[in-house]
């Protein structure tokens, strides 16, 4: 790929970035934008960019365009760099789309497009089967969730009346808890928690790191993942109040906290460490967001912020360990400082901000979560749950920044080990510096983050709590963080062994265990069920697919059905009780005959008392076609059998006549037909479409037969269709024909030939 090409596509996320920072300076928020586009359904291109869209999209840029950079560095040289080029620009556009389309259906089909990309993206060492089972996990665990999410937000939109989340999110408060706002926004729940990998959906994320490292920084630690919890502060003000959500944010989000800190310490692969850090992170993030009160919005935006400017550099700094030395193992990692001085750098200063330090910007938003925390009613579980977050860290960070680079394993196995070039080694540094000038000048971001947070919790002022420098109970609680943090760090490998040892005398367990068990059992279902339907017996299709087709109907009329009253008794003339009674008798003793000729003419009955039926129902050209077709059917089929019996074959039918299943199907679905019948003639007839037909026959077709004008003049080009069809099967038909009648000459040319069924 060349440099002018690379050149091109680093410069798609920097003009982003650019217009994001003139919207930022120069736009009164929120700005709207609106076009139909499918007004029968209520969908329209809706886009609105608030405070909190604003900072997702600066998020969604800025580390963006350090990702391009990095990316450009790290597969340099690499055949597949411009199709990642490519993956990676469209999610930029699907990031884009979901956190400003203001309209429930465009915001899905956005959500959608980010997770097909990043199955692309995951799976981009397809050649690996580590990559393609990695992908196919998360897209069948956000895919899942995204398909929930679907079913929450039509059920959302039709309660509502509106697809438009602002709308929603406005009237949601005066609403009550219909069964269909909880059955929505259980389903809503669903669809961010997986995708923002909340327990138990958390096991995903840390399995997606086989993917290149500019997918990990960028996806799985600044952007995608944080788009579940995009979703749910933008939703908040509207459910916000309701027990339901306030406690399910709560509990999952710190179980998350917690499990995926103490899952961090059993890993050795640096991605991962950082990876369950990740989903630590996420767990408070959501945690944040079902707390009430301005305090919680400020923490969430001050979290989401500085979470990109310390975690992205770190993820760069873990693949440019792997891409300078070959292995991302911590027990092979040592001493590195020298090797690789500017990534060494890079990991301190992004460290120190993942750890709170104080003149970091780590440090503040850790400050405002603590007043968050303090100023909301949390259960025990939730503060036990953000000082596990806290410690562990603090251990985290310093293995990322200090035992790699600062400490020796003890024999040197990185003697290759080098530095990277300045794409690699630039765009970790720059965002580490970011976040460390953002903690010495906090009032940079202030007035983003009080937008954001008003966004979250509209009819609150613009004023933003807890961006200071300032010695207090935060800095104590730092303190005692970090002293826990660093004896966890300095145990970390007691407390790994201590796991792994807990985890083998349990077993396997967990919701990745489930996961793979499910897929185990799918396969399993699958076979059985393909046993059991696939038989290869055309009469079990038959009742399978009668049988089903019956249960549905029955179904879905039975409650259309509790309205209708059986039809009041008439007189009826002779021959429609005729028919009926042919009708009756042909469908009860063709289940009784064993010989084919006679449940031919059995089953005959049936085709005649219709056509009699027909006759005097008026519609005599209905009942003369059905005289013919069943006359010509019966004759065909009545000679064949006759053939066939000269021939010494088909007498009978193999096998049991009498068949109680097939019986219960039969009359199970005609039991359903009646009832369709039944709720049919319950209401009123609507005689439009014969008024129309009535009144256009003469002045628009020339035609006083209704049905003759309706099939040469209204139906025009559907009759000529069947014609058509007619007279290619004539034609098709035409050889085989030719071929048979010279067959016959030829045999009745030959000697001693002799007529069918006389002696020979």
């Amino acid at each position: 790929m060349s440099q002018l090409a690379r050149t091109g596509f680093v410069l798609l996320p920097l003009v982003s970035l650019v217009c994001v920072l003139w919207l930022l300076l120069r736009v009164d928020l929120p700005a709207v934008w609106v076009v139909d586009w499918v007004p029968a359904l209520g969908v329209q291109l809706a886009f609105s960019v608030d405070g909190l869209s604003l900072l997702m999209l600066l998020m969604i840029t800025g580390v963006g365009t350090a990702v391009f950079v990095y990316a450009g560095g790290y597969l340099e040289g690499h055949p597949q760099q411009r199709r990642l080029f490519v993956l990676l620009t469209l999610f930029m556009i699907a990031m884009i789309g979901c956190v400003t389309a203001d309209n429930l259906i465009v915001l899905f089909l956005f959500w959608e497009m980010t997770s097909l990309v990043s199955f692309l993206l995951v799976g981009f060492n397809h050649e690996e089967q580590a990559s393609r089972k990695s992908a196919q996990q998360a897209l069948l665990v956000t895919g899942t969730g995204g398909l929930a999410l679907l079913a929450g937000f039509i059920v959302l939109g039709q309660a509502m009346d509106t697809y438009t989340i602002s709308t929603i999110v406005a009237r949601l408060p005066e609403m009550e808890a219909s069964p269909a706002l909880v059955t929505a926004l259980v389903l809503i729940l669903v669809g961010a928690f997986t995708k923002s990998a909340q327990f138990p959906f958390h096991f995903w994320l840390p399995n997606a790191m086989s993917a290149p490292t500019p997918v990990s920084a960028y996806l799985h630690s600044a952007t995608m993942v944080k788009l579940g919890v995009y979703l749910l502060a933008r939703l908040d003000p509207g459910f916000g109040e309701w027990p339901l959500w306030e406690w399910a944010l709560k509990g999952a989000g710190s179980i998350t906290a917690a499990w995926g800190m103490v899952l961090a310490l059993r890993e050795r692969d640096l991605k991962r460490i950082l990876a369950w850090s990740t989903v630590a992170t996420l767990g408070t993030l959501v945690t944040l967001v079902g707390l009430r009160g301005e305090g919680a919005t400020v923490a969430v935006g001050a979290l989401l912020l500085a979470h990109a400017l310390y975690k992205a550099p770190l993820f760069f700094v873990a693949g440019n360990i792997d891409h300078g030395t070959g292995t991302r193992v911590i027990d092979k990692l040592g001493n590195l400082r020298h090797a690789m001085p500017w990534t060494a750098a890079a990991a301190l200063i992004a460290g120190a901000s993942m750890a709170g330090m104080p003149m970091s910007f780590g440090y503040i938003a850790k400050d405002v979560i603590l007043s968050a925390k303090g100023a909301d009613d949390v259960f025990a579980f939730a503060r036990a749950a953000n000082t596990v977050f806290g410690a562990i860290a603090v251990a985290v960070a310093a293995v990322a920044a200090i035992r790699v680079f600062w400490r020796h394993p003890g024999s040197s196995e990185t003697p290759q080990a080098h530095e990277g070039g300045p794409a690699l080694v630039g765009p970790p540094l720059v965002l580490a510096l970011v976040g460390m000038l953002l903690g010495f000048f906090p009032f940079f971001v202030q007035d983003l983050i009080a937008q954001a947070s008003v966004a979250m919790t509209p009819g609150t002022e613009a004023v933003i709590v807890g961006l200071s420098l300032e010695i207090g109970p935060a800095m104590v609680s730092v303190a005692v963080t970090l002293a826990v943090g660093l004896l966890i760090y300095l145990f970390w490998d007691p407390l790994h062994r201590l796991f792994e040892r807990l985890a083998q005398r349990i077993g396997p367990v967990g919701m990745a265990r489930q996961y793979e068990k499910a897929l185990q059992g799918i396969a399993s279902l699958s076979a059985a069920s393909t046993r059991w339907i696939q038989h290869g017996g055309l009469p079990g299709y038959g009742a399978l697919l009668l049988g089903f087709v019956a249960v549905l109907t029955g179904l879905l009329l039975w409650p259309v059905g509790q309205g209708w009253d059986w039809p009041a008794w008439q007189s009826v003339p002779v021959g429609f009780a005729g028919a009926c009674l042919l009708i009756i008798a042909g469908a009860v003793l063709s289940p009784f005959q064993s010989d084919r000729l006679v449940l031919l003419l059995c089953a005959g009955l049936v085709g005649f008392g219709s056509a009699v039926f027909f006759l005097y129902t008026g519609a005599p050209d209905v009942a003369f076609t059905q005289f013919v077709v069943e006359s010509v059917f019966v004759i065909v089929v009545a000679s064949v059998l006759l053939k066939l019996r000269l021939r010494g074959r088909g007498h009978g039918l193999s096998g049991e006549t009498w068949r109680p299943l097939a019986a219960l199907v039969s009359v199970g679905l005609g039991a359903v037909v009646a009832l369709v019948l039944l709720v049919a003639s319950a209401v009123p007839f609507d005689d439009s479409l014969s008024r129309f037909f009535a009144q256009q026959s003469v002045p628009a077709a020339n035609g006083r037969n209704v049905v003759n004008v309706i099939l040469v003049d209204f139906r025009a080009l559907d009759t000529l269709g069947e014609i058509a069809v007619v007279m290619l099967s004539l034609l098709a038909a035409w050889p085989l024909l030719a071929a048979v009648r010279a067959q016959m000459r030829s045999s009745s040319a030959r000697p001693g030939a002799t007529r069918a069924g006389e002696p020979s």
